[in-house]
């Protein structure tokens, strides 16, 4: 279910959307069955991570919610209102950043741009599952020869 869609215009003013979609939408908790959030960012929050961190492991916790972050790097770093953001990092430092939101916040980190993916948790989780599988499956095959010689 798609709860609410936030746009920060002009800033990265994440702690607020937050703030806001909790108290909007998450007051009578037990009315609604949403399960995440979904974040869909260009760029750092204009609080600092620690900060950011904190607050959403507790709202996620008192609400039992995760909070899902999908991150687009951009190859220019004012938006198209030429608005520069309150607080600036590196793609490398944005994405380092919002992975430990993430984590803070029970979710799954995914960073892209136009080159394609850099990193996503649901796709190293299979990848992860596919070399078990080859693994197993190499197992099976060794065990199955080793049958086969001893009869």
């Amino acid at each position: 279910r798609w709860v609410l869609n936030l746009q920060c215009k002009g800033s990265r003013n994440f702690m607020g959307a937050l703030r806001r979609a909790v108290e909007v939408d998450f007051k009578d908790k037990e009315k609604h069955k949403s399960q995440g959030l979904y974040l869909l960012t260009t760029g750092i929050p204009d609080q600092e991570t620690h900060t950011v961190s904190a607050y959403v492991a507790e709202v996620c916790r008192g609400f039992d919610l995760q909070l899902h972050v999908c991150l687009f790097s951009v190859t220019e770093d004012i938006d198209s209102n030429r608005i520069v953001p309150a607080r600036y990092a590196n793609p490398t430092e944005t994405a380092i950043a919002f992975k430990e939101i993430t984590q803070a916040a029970r979710g799954r980190f995914h960073w892209f741009g136009e080159a394609g993916i850099f990193e996503s948790d649901d796709i190293s989780i299979i990848v992860s599952e596919m070399e078990k599988a080859n693994s197993d499956s190499q197992k099976c095959a060794f065990l199955v020869e080793s049958l086969k010689q001893r009869s």
